[in-house]
């Protein structure tokens, strides 16, 4: 019956069928054909309490933000912002393109829409400077995926719907390690630029970089609103969502002047669209999960990979093993859903916090989005610059090396997550 659910998913995917089809038709199958004792009905039931809860009316909200800013002048104020205070530097547009894409996943969330919103401009930026477009565009897909860890992170709002912790939380100790992420990045882009002798950007003066950070407050103050706003209490993680609808409208529509209010449609469209898949692959996910419960796989992954009670640690290295994997066949949103349940438990009884847990599992879902075969932002990246998949992938093993330092080290000292959060 397992092996069943497995073969059924497998053959869809490799008949290029999108997820969220054997998502929803392979446990329906399993049920029809091998679970006469289940109803049929309980899957749409499922299904339909998959994406009932408040938490989720964040997602669009967010997403329909990121648009707006996406379809405006905010990216480039943060280009323009970053590159006049580090863009003379050794490696400086490198460090601007990290740097960018961490702000701009603080407002966005995605990682996709990052490696739309910055890495469209930045790439044409690193490849005149003399970066091979290889190592251009591994930058721009591993830096892009910090926005699945710094607020406001759909990764972490679906974790936190299914393991039951806060959102708020999440958001706060995702801040640690998307910092760190960056700071292996930039010392990264230093070295490189040195070992290549890429020229060195004119330097900004005084006056530009006045003229320029002026012309970036506005845009900086959203993840000021957003964190500050949850962290304070003021409001919650889908108060906050409306509140980034709000205040991207005001920026684009009425300071900045970058578009009509005729667009909006346009763009309330394109989010309509994007959140109808996440939504599907939301209920699917649960739908999924609840006929892995039913076959007890759960159980036995428990009993094979956790027994004879393990350490926080030990416990910590399966979990990212599992998730790791698993992100780099499949969405990220799926794994999340079919994979927390199953760990939570063993990771409670170990005494992880489960504010740390959630870090770890965004953290390997933010790797794996960027890991081949079949990453997804490497065939985004593959689609919006026009590059086969392997000129994608040539140059991502140093960025995912550093990830993978990274998430060692947030798995020794859980301190770089959890030192933010209110005692």
């Amino acid at each position: 019956m397992v092996t069943t659910l497995l073969i059924i998913l497998f053959v869809f995917l490799m008949l290029g069928f999108p997820m969220m089809i054997p998502l929803i038709l392979a446990p329906l199958m399993v049920v029809l054909f091998f679970l006469p004792q289940v109803e049929p009905f309980l899957m749409i039931q499922q299904m339909m309490s998959g994406i009932s809860e408040p938490i989720l009316l964040a997602v669009p909200l967010f997403i329909f933000a990121a648009d707006i800013m996406s379809m405006g002048k905010t990216s480039n104020r943060l280009l323009d912002f970053v590159g006049a205070f580090v863009g003379h530097l050794r490696g400086g547009y490198a460090i601007t393109t990290a740097a960018a894409c961490t702000l701009f996943g603080s407002i966005s969330g995605s990682t996709q829409g990052t490696v739309v919103a910055i890495g469209t401009p930045m790439r044409e930026r690193l490849l005149k400077v003399g970066y091979k477009d290889s190592t251009a565009i591994a930058l721009i897909i591993n830096a892009s995926d910090v926005a699945l860890l710094v607020p406001p992170s759909i990764g972490m709002i679906i974790y936190g719907l299914i393991s039951r912790t806060s959102v708020g939380d999440l958001f706060i100790a995702g801040i640690g390690p998307g910092l760190l992420i960056f700071a292996f990045f930039a010392i990264y882009a230093y070295i490189h630029a040195r070992l290549y002798n890429i020229p060195l950007a004119d330097k900004a003066t005084w006056n530009q970089r006045l003229q320029f950070t002026w012309r970036a407050v506005l845009p900086l103050m959203f993840p000021v609103i957003i964190i500050g706003g949850i962290y304070s209490g003021f409001f919650t993680p889908t108060e906050a969502a409306g509140v980034s609808v709000l205040y991207a409208l005001i920026l684009e529509l009425v300071v900045f002047r970058s578009f009509s209010i005729k667009k909006v449609p346009s763009v309330a469209l394109s989010t309509g669209l994007i959140t109808s898949a996440v939504f599907i692959l939301v209920a699917g996910g649960q739908a999924f999960a609840f006929t892995l419960g039913i076959t007890g796989i759960p159980g036995l992954i428990a009993d094979t990979f956790l027994s004879g009670d393990p350490g926080p640690i030990e416990v910590l290295i399966i979990v990212s093993i599992f998730f790791f994997v698993g992100c780099m066949f499949v969405d990220p949103i799926v794994v999340i859903l079919i994979l927390t349940p199953i760990f939570q438990p063993a990771a409670a009884a170990a005494g992880i916090d489960p504010v740390h847990l959630g870090v770890i599992v965004t953290f390997q879902a933010a790797l794996g989005s960027a890991t081949p075969p079949f990453g997804v932002d490497i065939f985004t990246a593959s689609a919006v610059f026009n590059r086969s998949y392997l000129d994608t992938i040539r140059g991502t093993p140093p960025f995912i090396i550093m990830m993978l330092i990274v998430c060692i080290l947030l798995i020794i000292f859980p301190e770089i997550s959890l030192f933010l959060l209110p005692e």
